[in-house]
């Protein structure tokens, strides 16, 4: 999958839910691998704020982060639209601290995203894939997240009184998240907010903006858009809450009754989790650095040991066991000792065994390998890998017991990415084999 963003510019206007202020948001293109960033234009310097778990700062009954001076809050619906949509890459203007809260739902934001025109980007879209489960339990509530190749989640909802019990799973892509998750609406219980109501905190709610169940009854200006509108809002809420993570993720989650508290306590989980993969990833890239050898230039001669650092490769497909000369940078003399012991040699002509004309010609192209290092400008680690061969010539069969030796030559090194050479085997003296050679040089540590 490649990364995407936006087409064009686009800006929508509402409401905010809890200070009740006309909020302008702005959706503006951005480029590969700048990921999701709220600016501020009401502050002064506009500052910039990433969804990141890090930056969470309050989660009573939304997602609010916060970096210095600068907070955005309730931003869960905005985060779940652009998420659910696949926009990977996106700069969302405000004039306020809140986006609008619309309907309640997230469906004006996919609008908006739709209007905006999701477009491929050149570079891929990285995944977080999960290793191993990871849960996270608070009181009756739980969250789960499971390896999973794809992005799948599994929620049950209900409130504290055991009714309204819901139950829903989902494979998440665009087309399912547009049609089964984005339109659902936000719903509250009405005694959970009516001090928050007669205090003024939430200016901005009303039947417009959220379902309320007040008792047995669903208070709402429009029917409910599917029977299990709760379950499906929130699993929007997961989706945007799991944004925070930085990356996103494969995974199945499993929620139940979870809320912002729980969803933002496994972001904070996976968010380590992934710091820690790429941190080893980094590490793991030293380490194959470190043991890239460097080439000496005052080598003449090159024992198993040191061929085996410089080479890719290991037992059975080993075919050269020393260097006995370096005759010059562009030019060595390698050895390879044929014994009965060889593997090929049990299926390879059992009765009358031969060594296979190919491996004479692996054989070269590994001399050759070892020589094409020494050419290399001093930090290029690279890997030689063999192209094509030409002009091959099989003169006379190798028997265990015979000593072979390898001559190779560098001919020409084009931009140190396409290399030729010639390669010759002899026994005893005679010409058994010979080939021109050509290779590829490719980065060592991708």
């Amino acid at each position: 999958m490649k990364q995407r963003t936006i087409l064009r510019e686009v800006s929508i206007k509402g409401k905010s839910l809890h200070t009740g202020e006309e909020v302008n948001l702005t959706l503006k293109p951005a480029p590969e691998n700048s990921g999701v960033v709220f600016r501020r234009i009401d502050l002064f310097g506009k500052p910039e704020l990433k969804p990141l778990i890090d930056l969470v700062d309050d989660l009573v009954r939304s997602t609010t982060i916060a970096d210095g001076h600068a907070k955005v809050h309730t931003i869960e619906h905005v985060l779940s639209a652009l998420s659910g949509c696949g926009v990977d890459n996106v700069i969302i203007e405000m004039d306020a601290s809140e986006p609008p809260i619309l309907d309640g739902s997230a469906k004006h934001f996919v609008n908006l995203i739709q209007q905006a025109e999701p477009v491929e980007q050149d570079a891929e879209r990285e995944y977080f894939e999960l290793e191993e489960p990871i849960s996270v339990t608070r009181g009756n509530s739980s969250i789960i997240a499971l390896p999973h190749n794809g992005f799948r989640i599994t929620c049950t909802s209900a409130d504290d009184r055991g009714i309204h019990t819901q139950h829903l799973s989902l494979d998440i892509d665009p087309e399912t998240y547009i049609a089964q998750v984005a339109p659902a609406r936000t719903f509250t219980i009405y005694e959970d907010i009516e001090e928050l109501l007669k205090l003024g905190k939430i200016k901005g709610g009303s039947l417009d903006s959220a379902i309320v169940i007040k008792g047995d009854k669903i208070v709402s200006k429009e029917p409910l858009r599917f029977k299990d509108e709760f379950v499906r809002h929130k699993m929007l809420d997961i989706i945007g809450d799991i944004t925070l993570v930085g990356m996103p993720i494969k995974a199945h989650i499993v929620g139940v009754r979870p809320g912002h508290a729980l969803n933002a306590e496994l972001s904070k989980v996976l968010r380590k989790k992934l710091l820690e993969k790429i941190k080893g990833a980094k590490q793991k890239k030293e380490e194959r650095k470190k043991k890239l050898v460097s080439v000496d230039a005052a080598e003449t001669v090159m024992d198993i040991r040191r061929v085996l650092d410089i080479l890719p490769h290991r037992y059975p497909f080993v075919m050269i066991d020393r260097v006995i000369e370096i005759v010059s940078e562009d030019e060595l003399v390698a050895l390879k000792n044929v014994t009965i012991n060889e593997p090929y040699f049990q299926g390879h002509y059992p009765g009358r065994p031969v060594m296979p004309g190919v491996l004479q010609v692996e054989a070269m192209a590994q001399a050759a390998g070892v020589l094409l290092l020494r050419k290399l400008p001093v930090g290029e680690n690279k890997i030689a890998f063999f192209m094509s061969v030409d002009k091959v010539k099989f003169r006379q069969a190798v028997e265990p017991g015979d000593s072979i030796e390898i001559r190779v030559k560098l001919i020409k090194i084009r931009g140190n990415k396409i290399a030729t050479a010639t390669g010759q085997c002899t026994v005893g003296g005679k010409v058994v084999s010979s080939a021109e050679l050509m290779f590829m040089l490719a980065d060592a540590t991708d």
